[in-house]
């Protein structure tokens, strides 16, 4: 059921689900993979002393969210680029088989139009299509972008803040739990939790949480959540971003010029001292 107390047929849940853990999965994916791409730049650019030259004319804050937010913009690029080929690429399909389908007329042609006109198939494709109609996709959509800044503009500032601190790739390992953490157990809750009850407390409350929310809030969406709780949970996203890269700024600010010592935990909160 919908929140609203709408009931929804097996094959709607189905193609819920399916957009749900799409979405929630591809955030999942991007926040890592770009937020990688920004540490090893951070990295390369410390161990080759290129850092030092630039840090003269600019303010390491500048730097970093310089950084944070060409790379984002990137990502959205590529996924710009994903959905407008996808479109074509059906559009294309479509037309070609369409071409196909009309000039073409062999028995197994025809076995296939009689398999289609079967009474099942029909009801079938009928609600497909109603289930797809139903499916708040602009929605969707727009949370999709919104909630993929959000979040990739979170966890991209630790990614930054823990390229800076460390010298080569090795010694990011024991800073990489901290991260994954949250992102692993926004996952576990979206798969085992919201399947089962969307609009549960456990399943309500992740969606609020800033580091679980992109993905848990992504997979609550299709089963219809309202317009108020969206914006709070993005409104937290983004608060919760902001102090997230004072912190964050603090350690690169540090770490940036610090070479040939592994950093604890304790030397990270001296540093946020400073």
């Amino acid at each position: 059921e919908s929140f609203e107390g709408e009931r929804s047929s097996k094959i709607d849940n189905v193609l819920k689900l399916a957009f749900g853990g799409i979405a929630g999965y591809l955030l999942f994916m991007f926040i890592i993979i770009y937020g990688n791409m920004i540490m090893r730049s951070v990295i390369e650019e410390k161990t080759s002393r290129i850092i030092e030259v630039i840090i003269s004319s600019v303010k390491p804050i500048q730097l970093m969210m310089g950084k944070i937010i060409g790379t984002s913009l990137a990502g959205i690029t590529q996924f710009a680029i994903w959905v407008v080929l996808g479109a074509v690429l059906l559009v294309m399909v479509s037309a070609i088989f369409g071409v196909e389908m009309s000039e073409v007329n062999t028995p197994q042609q025809q076995m296939m139009m009689e398999t289609m006109q079967n009474q099942d198939s029909e009801q079938m494709a009928v609600k497909v299509i109603n289930a797809i109609n139903h499916l708040p996709l602009t929605n969707l959509v727009i949370a999709f972008m919104g909630f993929f800044i959000g979040g990739y503009l979170l966890y991209s500032s630790v990614y930054a803040a823990i390229g800076a601190a460390v010298d080569n790739e090795t010694d990011t390992q024991q800073f990489m739990l901290p991260i994954l953490m949250p992102l692993i157990l926004a996952v576990y809750v979206g798969v085992f939790t919201v399947i089962e009850d969307p609009h549960g407390t456990v399943s309500t409350v992740f969606s609020f949480i800033p580091f679980t929310s992109p993905v848990v809030m992504l997979m609550r969406i299709p089963f219809g959540v309202p317009l108020w709780q969206q914006l709070l949970s993005f409104l937290l996203l983004l608060g919760t971003f902001s102090v997230t890269v004072w912190f964050a700024a603090k350690i690169y600010r540090i770490g940036i010029l610090m070479f040939g010592k592994k950093p604890t935990y304790r030397e990270l909160i001296k540093w946020l001292k400073y």
